[in-house]
């Protein structure tokens, strides 16, 4: 998780990645499921309002630099993380956040996704 927070642009220590892990670990077992990791990712980047990080965050889900993301390229990150999501998971993260309902998000509905309170 701390790789991923990294690259959003933050740098949490130990400490601040057990906290998040803490915050959002539903059983208390110490770790988490995906649910509770893209929870911590959004809470996260809720935090920032900075066009920059943004655009970073956006390049690293958009590997193919489309201009979108695919529920194929969410998996593909999530993976590469750890963290495995099910098709319906990644189906149903996209549907929430997919405003013109194309069946992948755009920079603005990412930006969106990110910065909702």
């Amino acid at each position: 998780m701390a790789v991923v927070i990294r690259a959003l642009g933050r740098q949490p220590n130990d400490a601040e990645v057990q906290s998040m892990i803490n915050e959002v670990d539903s059983e208390g077992n110490g770790s988490i499921v995906a649910t509770e990791f893209c929870n911590v990712i959004l809470r996260k980047m809720r935090d920032t309002n900075h066009e920059d990080e943004l655009r970073e965050a956006f390049r690293i889900f958009d590997k193919d630099n489309n201009g979108y993301i695919t529920t194929t390229e969410l998996k593909n990150v999530f993976t590469s993380l750890g963290v495995k999501l099910s098709d319906d998971e990644l189906e149903e993260l996209v549907r929430e956040y997919d405003l013109d309902q194309d069946n992948h998000i755009n920079y603005e509905e990412f930006v969106n996704m990110m910065t909702m309170r």
